[in-house]
């Protein structure tokens, strides 16, 4: 089936969900607050993440954004401007590259879709705090700009001291030939009832299987038994930047002046979008392991085309009609009200859905370098829209929408197609999904090692 569903079994480990793994998940998720607060304040960051391992690319990425915002925030000329946003990028680089993979590797299989969601949440919560800073700063002439550069030391420095306090995954562990402390960090994640020795020898089997292949982590993504992988490291992050929310949600205070609002109000339609934001990545860690990925992709993406198309077909009738260089109020606040469920929509699905999927797809041998690419990937195309959507808003007007309306029914329908369901399977036996799948198991299958952990579901 298109699903490639999983039946479980093998990956019950049992156990509760610990007060260390709920702490140490919190503090590596609250990475997100750095790149939320960045994306809110001044636009996206374009730099590339780096693959180093994990965790110390946190408090790392946590410092150099720091410096960064510091020198923001006391920039005497555009060069240190220059030099903070690429100090501020690298920082959002390191932390997004790791904190996910973090997430993924600590977390229960049951619940990780939860666990990795509170990346996302954090994020928006970051640019929440970004967009409120900037419509209170707004007001302050001359010198309000660098108020809301500066402030970005305190999500920075969170940051830092949350990262210095998170242990090394197992998995990591293992890789580095600790495995007396992969076992032990097991133990403490998992608690006194699960079964951790299961789960420990799986982790050290898929590490010994990936140490078998000598071949780098990117020269095994061009490999026939790594197509799946290569082609979600490509599809996902391009679908999510087509979406259309990015160029929206750093645009949004133009869309509002477009359509009638005022410079502060439109700031404040701003906030209103982000708390809708918060309000449904909320909503997704609650129900994202029940439902399962796929259907949140589906349902989200068909919102999202209805919610498009609505606001096309209202801005087509209703703007710059009789030389009016604005809309009537009415039709102004029906885009605002769509907009929020469009971000609804988003925040439930593709929002959460974007970290959450490539953080548990990929096999350990390459995860840290599918996720490098799948970032970088994603960073490089959230540059190049907000490069061109202004261009792309005054010569397409309410077209815009329909464009990235289309974008949508086709991310969904490759959603539908070609991504499996990957709700409650352990990160060790995500494998055995692509090989039952419908059409990625004729790559998959024809690796040995992946026949015999199917069988052995």
């Amino acid at each position: 089936m298109a699903g490639g569903g999983y039946d479980g079994g093998a990956g019950d480990y049992g156990g509760t969900v610990t007060f260390s793994v709920v702490v140490t998940c919190l503090m590596a998720a609250s990475c997100g607050l750095i790149f939320g607060y960045d994306s809110g304040v001044s636009g996206f960051s374009s730099s590339q993440s780096l693959s180093i391992p994990l965790p110390i690319s946190l408090p790392t990425g946590g410092v150099l954004f720091l410096v960064g915002s510091a020198i923001n925030a006391g920039a005497a000329n555009i060069a240190m401007l220059i030099v903070g946003r690429m100090l501020l990028g690298f920082g959002v680089g390191f932390t997004t590259q790791a904190a996910p993979l973090y997430l993924a590797e600590t977390s229960p299989a049951r619940c990780r879709g939860a666990f990795t969601t509170a990346y996302n949440i954090f994020l928006v919560l970051g640019s929440l705090a970004a967009t409120v800073a900037n419509y209170f700063t707004n007001r302050i002439i001359g010198w309000g700009w660098r108020v809301s550069l500066g402030l970005a030391a305190v999500p920075a420095a969170i940051v830092v001291l949350g990262a210095l306090l998170v242990p090394d995954t197992p998995s990591s562990l293992v890789l580095r030939g600790d495995t007396d402390g992969a076992r032990a960090s097991l133990q403490r994640l998992r608690g006194p009832g699960a079964d951790t020795e299961a789960e420990f020898k799986d982790i050290v089997r898929a590490v010994e299987e990936a140490r078998r292949n000598d071949e780098g982590a990117y020269k095994r993504l061009r490999g026939d038994g790594y197509r799946h992988y290569l082609v979600m490291v490509m599809a996902i992050p391009s679908f999510f930047d087509l979406t259309g929310v990015i160029v929206m949600a750093v645009f949004s205070p133009l869309l509002f002046r477009t359509v009638g609002f005022s410079s502060q109000k439109a700031i404040l339609g701003s906030v209103i979008l982000s708390l809708v934001n918060l309000t449904s990545s909320l909503l997704s860690s609650f129900v994202m392991d029940r439902t399962g990925r796929r259907f949140l992709f589906l349902a989200g993406g068909a919102a999202m085309i209805i919610c498009q198309l609505e606001m096309a077909w209202i801005l087509a009738g209703h703007l710059g009609k009789h030389g009016a260089v604005t809309m009537p109020r009415g039709y102004a606040l029906a885009v605002l009200v769509l907009m929020c469920l469009y971000t609804l929509s988003f925040g439930v699905s593709w929002g959460p859905l974007k970290w959450v999927v490539p953080s548990e797809i990929y096999p350990v041998e390459i995860r840290s370098a599918g996720q490098a690419l799948t970032v970088s990937i994603a960073l490089c195309l959230s540059f190049a829209q907000t490069q061109v959507f202004v261009s792309l808003l005054c010569a397409l007007r309410y077209a815009i929408f329909l464009f990235y309306a289309g974008w949508v029914v086709v991310m969904t329908a490759f959603v539908a197609a070609f991504l499996p369901e990957t709700k409650g399977v352990p990160l060790e036996a995500m494998r055995a999904v692509w090989a039952r799948h419908w059409y990625w198991r004729r790559f998959a299958v024809g690796d040995a090692k992946l026949e015999t952990q199917v069988n052995c579901l």
